[in-house]
């Protein structure tokens, strides 16, 4: 009987030793199944040091040139509620980031800075009788992005508006020569800022024949003719929305035209175009415009471009957009002048192999081939006369007259402008701003490169050092030169007691080849007094550096 216990209680122990190594296992593989993912959610990126440095310049020079044309500064929150967002963009409002709903309202991420706004502007206005407002921040949309054309989901805009009642075109021309002045300074190369007129192009519509339902669905659609040719937006507006082939052919007559002031005495001479109230009112304005344009010398980067179209449902007057080589889709020759009867695709450069796709985690959405995807437009706007009157006329208790407030104004984007700039300068400019690194020779001297650093940051110069107590001299000089720091500072003993440090000037080229070098130095550096080294580097010019 003893044996037969002894035996069952053998026989337990090693089922139960077996039940723990299947249990073991298991654990093991769902720990496997449950390893977290690393990576950014799609459409977003991480920034480094040296990618921020350029992120800083570009928003420096924005923000500088925002305020010297008279702006000033408004924040609005990153999310909105769900009803003041919807309805604005037309058919990109499928775009717009919705989220859960918090504590009984429905909110929405921003998709623009235009719309919160007019929000903002609608809450106050009675208090707000106009003037220049600017805004930088985070925007949000459901897009298929292409992360290294800046095409992003969630995307830095800077936003320059004009808000109140003023003589016509005149706010207008401000918003242009400000968008060409932020341009030039930020060296993006040459840039284009095509421009048209919602009421001409409405006009075009009218004239044509479009049924006023189709208006806006048939613009979104002759938007597209800077990335598709002729026959696919023709084949969208009548097999997706509809409309007669007729029509369409009649569309492609106008949109084909581009130039300068010369288009509007094209457009002058068509007696039946100028027959329609609303297309006659946009070419006036337009001659208004231009010669405004003339005085601030912003015509040689205008093309009036009759394509254009701005698919957002807000906008009544000129629209406008900036675009650079790069904004076209690789291969693609934009040639809305192909004539309408024509079936053959414009002819463009044979495109270059797509690289392979990257694999989608399951259940997500493959990203987009950038190879056959361009930057896009880098900065866009326009009049929007009705937006606040929309809020405003919402608000209001009925049968109450709504106050209205026209604005303009300019989106540029941060990411796509940071996407065009990014190859050159990550090549020859410095990531880091500091002026100065504080060295030692011999024995560390770690509290007196304390003090001196302490004293240079008091007098506003950028100072670093290596934090450790005994470094070697020629690790500490590795350390300055991987930040381009310009002036090496060099303390040692002997030196002190005298009252003397060590300052040696660090130079790196730009070699033929575009990539930046040290310039080799044999010397020793140069011996000034303690007292005098603020005003020595100052005389060197290390606070404009």
């Amino acid at each position: 009987e003893l044996k037969k216990r002894l035996g069952e209680i053998n026989k337990a122990k090693a089922l139960a030793a077996v039940a723990g190594t299947s249990k073991s296992a298991g654990a093991s593989d769902a720990k496997k199944r449950e390893r977290m993912l690393l990576k950014t959610a799609k459409g977003t990126r991480d920034y480094g040091p040296a990618e921020n440095s350029l992120r800083e310049h570009i928003e420096d020079v924005v923000k500088e040139c925002f305020k010297r044309f008279g702006g000033s500064c408004i924040d609005t929150p990153v999310f909105e509620r769900k009803d003041i967002l919807t309805g604005k963009y037309g058919e990109d409002s499928k775009l717009i980031f919705d989220l859960k709903d918090q504590g009984g309202e429905e909110l929405s991420l921003r998709y623009d800075h235009t719309v919160p706004l007019a929000r903002f502007l609608a809450m106050g206005i009675s208090n707000f009788p106009g003037g220049k407002l600017w805004q930088v921040g985070k925007v949000y949309r459901r897009d298929n992005p292409v992360v290294s054309k800046g095409r992003m989901r969630e995307f830095s805009q800077a936003d320059f508006d004009i808000a109140g009642v003023y003589d016509s075109m005149i706010p207008d021309a401000e918003i242009l020569s400000l968008l060409a002045d932020i341009l030039t300074r930020l060296r993006i190369g040459e840039f284009t800022i095509k421009l048209n007129h919602r009421k001409i192009l409405d006009g075009i519509f009218a004239v044509c024949g479009v049924p006023e339902e189709k208006t806006r669905s048939i613009s979104s659609a002759v938007d597209k003719l800077d990335k598709m040719p002729w026959v696919e937006v023709k084949k969208e507006m009548t097999e997706e929305k509809g409309l007669d082939a007729e029509i369409a052919d009649k569309i492609g007559e106008y949109v084909k035209h581009k130039g300068g002031c010369e288009l509007l005495d094209t457009l002058k001479a068509d007696t039946t175009f100028m027959a329609n109230k609303m297309a006659a009112e946009g070419v006036k304005e337009m001659g208004i415009l231009f010669s405004y344009l003339e005085a601030y010398n912003v015509l040689p980067h205008i093309s009036f471009d009759l394509s254009l179209a701005r698919g957002l449902d807000y906008y009544t007057g000129i629209i406008y957009e900036a675009i650079v080589e790069a904004s076209a889709p690789p291969g693609f020759v934009a040639n809305p002048a192909v004539p309408p009867e024509s079936t053959s695709v414009p002819a463009a450069e044979p495109p270059k192999p797509k690289k392979a796709k990257k694999k989608a985690v399951e259940g997500e959405e493959e990203e987009a081939d950038e190879s056959s995807v361009g930057v896009g437009s880098i900065a866009a706007g326009g009049r929007y006369d009705n937006l606040v009157g929309m809020f405003t006329a919402a608000a209001q208790a009925e049968g109450k007259k709504a106050p209205q407030m026209p604005c303009v104004g300019v989106s540029i984007g941060m990411d796509r402008i940071f996407a065009l700039l990014w190859p050159k300068w990550s090549e020859v400019e410095r990531t880091k701003g500091t002026h100065v690194f504080v060295m030692a020779a011999g024995d560390g001297l770690i509290v007196e490169r304390m003090k001196l650093v302490r004293e240079l940051r008091s007098q506003g110069i950028k100072t670093d050092f290596l934090l450790k107590n005994k470094p070697k001299l020629p690790a500490q000089f590795s350390a300055s030169e991987k930040d381009e720091v310009p002036f090496a500072i060099i303390l040692g003993e002997n030196e002190i007691k005298e009252g003397f440090i060590v300052v040696k000037e660090q130079v790196w080229d730009i070699t033929e080849h575009g990539t930046k070098e040290k310039r080799k130095d044999e010397g020793t550096g140069e011996k000034i007094k303690r007292d005098e080294l603020v005003d020595w580097l100052v005389a060197k010019g290390v606070m404009s550096m």
